[in-house]
């Protein structure tokens, strides 16, 4: 199909194919299931990794769980902006500047892992 309404037939086919195929699905969804599921005692009781629920579902968190995350996500974020360093840095004429600015990059990182250290944030306690 060629011309200004064939791209609109294109369209217009890809769409009743998908209408097609999504009625398909849901009536073959339809026509293969089971007339009465089995509903055993227990089948709708909550589960969670293997053991049995007591108590409220709420629970307190302790902050350092985040703390671990947004260091672990800082960081993680923060080392996938060396990568484009070392592409730039084999360019003629980025040598000395590359350098100078991934070792200032490199410093504020380590002053953050420091003041991270420094106040005890990185220590496991129960």
């Amino acid at each position: 199909m060629s011309g200004y309404l064939g791209s609109y037939a294109t369209l217009g086919l890809l769409l009743l194919a998908s209408v097609l195929v999504f009625v398909g699905a849901f009536s073959a969804n339809r026509l293969l299931r089971p007339a009465n599921p089995a509903d055993p005692p227990g089948k709708r009781a909550t589960y969670e990794s293997g053991v049995d629920p007591v108590g409220s579902g709420w629970a307190q968190v302790q902050i350092r769980y985040y703390v671990y995350a947004y260091l672990y996500v800082l960081f993680a974020v923060e080392a996938v902006f060396l990568f484009p360093w070392a592409v730039v840095f084999d360019r003629p004429g980025f040598g000395l500047v590359t350098v100078v600015e991934m070792a200032i990059f490199v410093a504020v990182l380590a002053l953050g892992i420091l003041y991270a250290w420094r106040k005890n944030i990185l220590r496991w306690t129960d």
